[in-house]
């Protein structure tokens, strides 16, 4: 169904790419075809990227995806110019002025004999030259020099945007480090630091390499506490196993912990949390345990994805939150912001989440608001501060618009005197 939908969105958006990039730029013939059947062709390779996990249709795919959809963003913006200039261009050239005084002036039509070109009635009056019909007038070759010009200035800055994009992507995440404030928290944990790292998305794109530099990162910080909090793979455990076997690597004082994502439940989630298992990065299902430090400590829980629903597996919080000292403060993992609204019911004093990627590919940051309460970064909601951080990989498009990957260590405070 999704494929389905999918399929319909992108074919109006290649169609409207189409006319702005193809039909409106040539005239009927050889070119037009051409193009017609260059657009209908990336729209097969892009679908084709979709449905086959090979990275052979998965690259050029997904590079397309990104291309069409800013092609089209840029086309829409630059709708308002392009009527003001096409108006323009219809306007009428100026009319002489009249003849100078004194010249004869053409009086009423006089009866008299038809002149020579002038059809009698009844008679057939002979067809225009074809040269002369087929001619485009002025107005017209103006239309399609504007429609040329602005498909070149679209072309140009998709080309721009999605080149940044690919480099923002493709780069090393950025490292963040956010002081969180507790009120509950014992001053012998103040500087407790907690790497948060979401959304890595290993798949037909991102591989080993891409797991090993993210284990790299977190290594170098020296964090007391890794949380991975879902997304993790777009794939089996077959497919994509040795991809993640470098989590292995990981190194904390207090060890790592996995809470799922809606991509695990598509891509077999008991495995996965099996061999995550495995690998000593250890799965919270709907529990929590106590984490201390010099005679203090907090709860440290998690709980699945609200898509696990689906799959007979969905979030318990009572379960993972029932029955504790609530004098103590409580971090959740959670996959999706908006479980922060039940997390709050529960008395959570943080919940640390990613899904959103930030938005990916701007102007999708404005759709965030639609489905989550925060897009990316630290809020308060109904009395629980959430930090939702913008993940470390991508899904579809290799591309990062206004919402660079990251990873975050989130430092745990007693009071306002962060060090």
């Amino acid at each position: 169904m999704f494929v389905v939908l999918f399929a319909a969105v992108m074919g109006a958006v290649h169609y409207y790419v189409w006319r702005r990039a193809v039909r409106d730029t040539t005239s009927p013939g050889r070119a037009r075809r051409v193009g017609t059947w260059a657009v209908v062709g990336l729209f097969a390779l892009l679908v084709a990227g979709l449905v086959v996990s090979a990275p052979v249709l998965a690259w050029p795919g997904y590079l397309w995806l990104a291309c069409a959809f800013y092609l089209a963003v840029v086309f829409a913006v630059l709708e308002v110019p392009r009527f003001l200039l096409n108006r323009a261009a219809r306007r009428p050239a100026p009319v002489a002025s009249p003849a100078t005084p004194g010249a004869a002036q053409p009086g009423p039509a006089q009866p008299g004999p038809a002149q020579p070109d002038q059809a009698q009635p009844g008679q057939a009056q002979a067809d225009p030259a074809p040269d002369d019909a087929a001619r485009p007038g002025p107005g017209t070759s103006r239309r399609l020099f504007i429609a040329r010009s602005l498909a070149a200035v679209g072309g140009a800055a998709t080309a721009g945007v999605v080149g940044y994009g690919v480099t923002q992507a493709l780069g090393d995440p950025l490292v963040k480090r956010v002081p969180v404030v507790l009120g509950k928290l014992d001053p012998r944990l103040s500087g407790y630091r907690i790497a948060v790292v979401s959304d890595i998305h290993l798949g037909p794109l991102l591989g080993r390499s891409h797991t090993e530099r993210i284990v790299r990162m977190i290594n170098e910080q020296q964090v007391d506490l890794v949380a991975v909090v879902g997304d993790l793979v777009d794939g089996t455990v077959q497919e994509l196993g040795e991809a993640a076997a470098p989590l292995g690597d990981l190194v904390s004082t207090h060890g790592a912990y996995f809470v799922t994502g809606n991509h695990e439940y598509y891509s077999g989630v008991e495995p996965w949390l099996a061999e995550l298992d495995r690998l000593g990065v250890h799965p919270l299902r709907n529990e929590r345990l106590r984490v201390e430090r010099a005679g203090a400590g907090f709860d440290l829980a998690g709980v699945n994805d609200v898509t696990g629903a689906n799959f007979a597996d969905g979030p318990d919080f009572a379960k993972a939150l029932g029955g504790r000292d609530e004098r103590d403060p409580v971090v959740l993992l959670a996959h999706q912001p908006v479980q922060v609204r039940e997390a709050a019911a529960h008395g959570v004093d943080l919940q640390l989440s990613g899904h959103t990627h930030g938005g990916q590919m701007f102007p999708f940051h404005l759709a965030i608001g639609l489905q989550q309460p925060v897009r990316s970064g630290l809020v308060e909601v109904d009395g629980t501060q959430v930090y939702t951080s913008n993940g470390a990989g991508f899904w579809g498009p290799p591309v990062r618009v206004g919402a660079p990957p990251d990873i975050t260590v989130v430092e745990l405070h007693h009071n306002f005197a962060v060090r």
